[in-house]
């Protein structure tokens, strides 16, 4: 199992992201693969999306009242093997959130005392204020929708542009205030909003696949806390619900003091 995740540190993550997200929407499996849920925020109304996203899923059985056992239980399976893997190696939305933070920018280095926003947004968004409108409203807001979904279907079928109303617009002002926010500070969506992560962040430090940081052996150098995505110092606190599993921190500790086992290894 070892040498398993020797290969894993091997595997670059980029084009790992880039081969998740051109399977989710992949387009030609539509009619085989667009009930499945997919493991990462990439939106269901996407012209090339294959698979369902697993929040707009969520949403619908609060819709219908109902409660949606397969999806809970992918979601579940998932995170009790790897934790919030699937947010650092296959999700689109943290592939672009990656790539906005190149923009040459001035960086806010914001801390993640307000992790616990995203699990209101689960709360809310996802299951309390559809289960009374009957609408699904976090996808009514979702960025990635409206990047994936609202644009893409605006310039594809002309008859639906007299539509545009004020619900666009918003759309619209939201998406370009998190592009904005992505180029500044890291992975903000994930860290904040991001309800997917949310059901996931509680796995962390249960999962089968975990992580683990020799203390006698760290020197503090801070160096994993440079090179992570969502800003933390792992020495501090491995099993940190923000962490996506990213194993950057693994790659660059001069050390070499943080390891990656499988529990009761």
């Amino acid at each position: 199992m070892r040498h398993l995740f020797n290969l894993l540190l091997r595997i670059r993550r980029r084009p790992v992201q880039v081969l998740s997200f051109l399977v989710m929407n992949s387009y030609f499996t539509q009619n085989v693969t667009k009930g499945l849920p997919c493991l990462g925020f990439n939106c269901y109304a996407c012209p090339a999306a294959a698979f369902a996203c697993p929040i707009g899923s969520l949403q619908h059985f609060a819709v219908i009242r109902e409660i949606p056992f397969y999806v809970l239980g992918v979601l579940g399976l998932f995170g009790a093997l790897w934790g919030r893997a699937a947010c650092g190696w296959l999700c689109p939305f943290g592939l672009l959130q990656e790539l906005m933070y190149k923009v040459p920018l001035p960086k806010w280095h914001l801390s993640a005392r307000l992790g616990w926003l995203r699990y209101a947004f689960l709360v809310a968004l996802v299951f309390a204020i559809p289960y009374f409108t009957l609408e699904p409203w976090f996808c009514k807001l979702c960025p990635q929708g409206t990047l994936e979904a609202g644009i893409p279907q605006i310039l594809l079928h002309p008859e639906l542009r007299p539509l545009i109303g004020w619900l666009f617009a918003l759309k619209i002002v939201i998406l370009l205030a998190f592009l904005v926010w992505m180029a500044v500070t890291s992975r903000p969506f994930c860290r904040w909003v991001c309800p997917l992560g949310a059901i996931w962040s509680p796995f962390n430090p249960l999962s089968a696949v975990r992580i683990e940081v020799d203390s006698e052996t760290c020197i503090a150098c801070d160096r994993c806390q440079q090179v992570c995505p969502v800003n933390i110092r792992i020495h501090e606190n491995a099993d940190a619900a923000e962490c996506v599993r990213c194993l950057e921190c693994v790659r660059v500790c001069p050390v070499d003091c943080i390891h990656i086992f499988l529990r009761h290894d």
